[in-house]
């Protein structure tokens, strides 16, 4: 730390406090020695420093680990605001929902005497398993699930009010059929946009279709597609953009006769033929808002809960002539 110090050209407390505390520093002084570190390849010594101060200044990450759109942005969300505030992140991937797995992941978090944990839950079967062998250790839920479902503390992306803002576009082109294919409905997120579709819908006092059950890839779209060929409605909400590509190809030519819009804005929605109508998720602005809370539960407080307002792209697919 002292050769950091005097090649930076600042005391060696300036130093320690760009580690710990850098939002105390001046950002032209912070940025000089984080410039310094590098270009020394220094390396904090986190055992050392949780030994002497009593944080370690790691926090763990809990997700699926599965290559699904919506969890992989917001882990990479919450890394980025980790590093932007001085934490290292450990990430346990939780691919299978086993519990040995859960077991062994939280272990390795006290091991290393985490500062707290980011617990990024889709559905409940992983919820269940993480929540009750996170105890004593402070904990943010991120995921569209109310803090009386999970007593604790929440951080999202506001699912329903995304597939409201879908719907109710697709009833302003003109749209009063309006079929959807979920997600798999033990998916919060998922379970969120099914009652969106159908608030939007009855507040516009038209028939709910059966939804179609998808499991977010497009083989699932695909299939719905076919389901929907020998009777298309006006329009089709999907859950996520992926399913969305696998209708469209379902439908081939078809597809310009029905008004498509999906959920995700992922890279290339842009580049679909047709251009994609889809919700946009602020995924970075979760991630700097779990870590924003996951710090007030470690400092002590009760931060309420807390829901990101998503955005409507409008595309050529949910044209009428698209």
């Amino acid at each position: 730390m002292r050769d950091v110090a005097r090649a930076a050209g600042v005391s060696h407390q300036t130093v320690s406090r760009v580690l710990n505390e850098p939002d105390l520093v001046r950002s032209e002084t912070r940025d000089r020695v984080l410039a310094v570190m590098r270009d020394l390849g220094y390396r904090r010594n986190l055992a050392a420093r949780a030994l002497a101060s009593g944080h370690s200044a790691l926090i763990g990450v809990v997700w699926t680990g599965a290559d699904f759109f919506g969890p992989s942005r917001t882990v990479a969300g919450i890394e980025v605001a980790a590093r932007s505030a001085g934490y290292a992140t450990l990430v346990g991937a939780l691919p299978a929902d086993q519990e040995d797995a859960v077991a062994s992941i939280i272990e390795s978090f006290r091991d290393r005497s985490v500062d707290g944990v980011a617990v990024v839950a889709p559905h409940q079967r992983m919820f269940d398993l993480v929540r009750d062998r996170l105890e004593g250790i402070p904990t943010v839920m991120v995921g569209d699930l109310s803090p009386e479902e999970c007593g604790c503390h929440t951080v999202s992306i506001d699912q329903q009010l995304g597939a409201e803002l879908a719907v109710r576009h697709l009833i302003e082109t003109g749209a009063r059929s309006i079929a959807h294919v979920t997600g798999p409905l033990d998916w919060f997120d998922a379970a969120a946009r099914v009652r969106g579709w159908r608030s939007a819908l009855g507040d516009a006092g038209l028939e709910l279709l059966d939804p179609i059950v998808g499991d977010w890839t497009p083989e699932s779209g695909y299939a719905a597609g076919k389901t929907l060929a020998d009777d298309l409605p006006d329009a089709v909400f999907c859950a996520n953009d992926l399913m969305a590509v696998g209708l469209a190809a379902a439908l081939g030519p078809d597809v310009s006769r029905v008004r498509l819009v999906g959920f995700d804005d992922i890279d290339g929605s842009a580049f679909f033929s047709p251009p994609l109508t889809t919700v946009h998720q602020p995924f970075e602005a979760l991630g700097a808002l779990s870590l924003e809370t996951l710090m007030s539960v470690m400092a002590g407080e009760d931060p309420r809960p807390r829901k990101l307002a998503p955005e409507l792209v409008i595309r050529a697919s949910s044209s009428p002539a698209a």
